[in-house]
């Protein structure tokens, strides 16, 4: 059995796995410095590859939900005598199983669905003093009750030659203008996307000004990309779809400037350091900010949000149809400044 090892149970979103760095880093911080490894989703990897402190990645090939327990006894019984410690970051019974199926003599997590015998090292979550959620991961990787880092800012790591060689694969260059990268996408739902109508109106200002006008997301946020540029006429390049998540990271950190929802791609452009306008509606930016000094949010923090909800339960998504373009451009302007 390696001494120090740990092995860090990663969540299952992008922003998450984004705001575990600062744990990492941490836990890298310890004497004598420890391996790291994360077990987690095979989506996640080219985060994992933008984080220093990560040794390896591991594959967990179960999907978000499933049970499976015998695949994770028999994952769990191959990684036995290899860590010191677990790191448990979900918050589910089962994501707590395989880190006892491998005998980690140290399972560290937060209580949740009563996890007791699973972890050995619970700990309980109060979230006033915890409120934002790299705090909760940072906390795993401290003694139970000891203070946090008083700065807490996920860092990714972005290889020019790397980042140079996907533009090229993607015919894009930075060299002729400055580059507006936005991203109109919310995985979780439409309460977290501004209207395409808006940001339709932000690249025809950029446009205007001669900048470049990059759209980026998922296939599944496709149609959305594809109304913004309807909408604000000639020169967007739409590369939703087009680009694997390592793929987006290297194009964002080619950014001049991003504006983007509250989503995962939110949290990456943060830890890659652009400068950043994140737009709120039904979401809290006290419990998931993007952590960045070069970050500036803006939300209309009306009476009614936030609300957490997928959709808006009272049918008019005020908090986002009546946040206009110009409150963007006041923040964009901020961050010139």
């Amino acid at each position: 059995m390696s001494d120090d090892a740990v092995l860090v149970v990663g969540p299952s979103w992008v922003g998450d796995m984004v705001m575990i760095e600062p744990l990492l880093a941490s836990l890298k911080a310890r004497q004598p410095v420890p391996a790291v490894d994360v077990l987690a989703p095979a989506w996640s990897a080219p985060l994992l590859s933008r984080m220093a402190q990560v040794r390896r990645a591991i594959d967990l090939p179960i999907g978000h939900g499933q049970w499976a327990v015998g695949k994770r006894l028999a994952m769990g019984r191959a990684l036995r005598g290899q860590y010191q410690q677990a790191i448990v970051l979900p918050g589910s019974w089962k994501s707590a199983l395989l880190p006892f199926f491998a005998g980690i003599p140290q399972r560290t997590g937060f209580v949740r669905e009563l996890r007791y015998g699973l972890l050995n090292d619970a700990r309980r979550l109060d979230k006033r003093a915890l409120p934002m959620t790299v705090q909760r991961f940072a906390a795993l990787g401290l003694g139970a009750g000891a203070p946090l880092p008083g700065t807490l800012q996920p860092r990714l790591n972005a290889d020019p030659v790397v980042v140079a060689r996907t533009l090229a694969s993607l015919g894009l260059s930075t060299g002729s203008a400055p580059v507006l990268l936005l991203c109109p996408g919310a995985e979780f739902g439409p309460a977290k996307r501004w209207p395409a109508v808006h940001f339709a109106a932000l690249a025809r200002h950029y446009r205007q000004r001669g900048w470049q006008v990059w759209l980026v997301g998922s296939a599944r946020d496709a149609s959305i990309t594809a109304q913004v540029k309807a909408a604000a006429g000639d020169g967007c390049i739409d590369l939703a779809g087009r680009t694997d998540l390592g793929e987006v990271c290297d194009v964002i950190a080619a950014a001049d400037l991003v504006v983007s929802n509250d989503s995962g791609l939110m949290h990456v452009a943060a830890a890659l350091g652009r400068p950043l306008v994140a737009v709120y509606g039904s979401s809290d930016p006290g419990f998931t900010p993007p952590l960045s000094a070069r970050a500036r949010v803006v939300s209309l923090a009306l009476s009614c949000s936030p609300c957490f909800k997928r959709e808006c339960p009272l049918g008019h998504l005020r908090c986002l149809n009546d946040l206009d373009p110009e409150r963007v451009l006041a923040a964009a302007a901020e961050l010139d400044a």
